[in-house]
């Protein structure tokens, strides 16, 4: 602290990409060693799930096949999350969701005790009694 770095030690730090900084104050250099060691670990992601919904019935559609005709049992279910089809307690596609829709509108989302239709991008073979679970990755704070 309050000192500088003669010349040799300059020379030295810059052939070895080495950054000098000069610090007199302690939480200055605790809040840079913070900082980049935030820029350093990789983000980690956690999964939280907003919505599940119950296939009612299916039906035909020309752009993705098969739709389904859903009520939203608990939460809500967002346009730009992912969805999972779980039948017989088994999940049996995990993706994106292609289409929602209530009474021929398009929507952003459907809450809870609303009816709606759907369709994934890559999945058209729902069946009666299918459950949806709708969930977002969200990153985690430090």
């Amino acid at each position: 602290f309050s000192v500088t770095a003669d010349n040799a030690a300059e020379r030295l730090a810059d052939t070895e990409g080495v950054s000098i900084r000069l610090y007199t104050i302690i939480y200055r250099l605790i809040e840079d060693i913070e900082k980049a060691l935030k820029g350093m670990l990789a983000p980690e992601f956690v999964e939280k799930t907003i919505g599940k919904a119950k296939v009612l019935a299916t039906f035909s559609v020309s752009r993705f096949k098969v739709a389904a005709g859903c009520r939203v049992t608990d939460g809500e279910i967002r346009r730009n999350g992912k969805i999972r089809v779980i039948r017989n307690d088994k999940v049996i596609f995990d993706g994106e969701i292609g289409s929602l829709k209530r009474e021929k509108d398009d929507v952003r989302e459907v809450r809870e005790g609303f009816e709606c239709g759907l369709a994934l991008k890559q999945f058209h073979e729902f069946q009666e009694g299918d459950l949806l679970e709708c969930y977002v990755v969200e990153e985690k704070p430090f």
